[in-house]
């Protein structure tokens, strides 16, 4: 399960129905907490959600498979291996 809690929370930001089901004065704060509840798990291909093209658009590049390695490579020009910047 998994649980969402958003601690001292304007009542003025929240959905009009739940502020009017609370009763509560806009400039009161409040504590909202969101379980999940027990179902079908989700599959990974429901995750996906955009058909934007764009999206996703490094994900069978080659130079990325070594994620670590490859921002190491990007930011050799810029930075030091102690992590001091290099001059410009």
């Amino acid at each position: 399960m998994t649980t969402l809690l958003i601690e001292h929370l304007k009542a003025s930001d929240l959905p009009a129905e739940w502020a009017r089901r609370l009763q509560v004065r806009p400039e009161q704060t409040v504590t909202v907490r969101i379980d999940t509840e027990a179902g079908e798990p989700v599959q990974p291909e429901q995750l996906f959600t955009t058909d934007d093209p764009a999206f996703g658009i490094w994900r069978d590049n080659d130079e990325t498979l070594d994620v670590a390695a490859f921002v190491r490579r990007l930011r050799a020009p810029r930075y030091r291996r102690d992590g001091s910047r290099q001059p410009d």
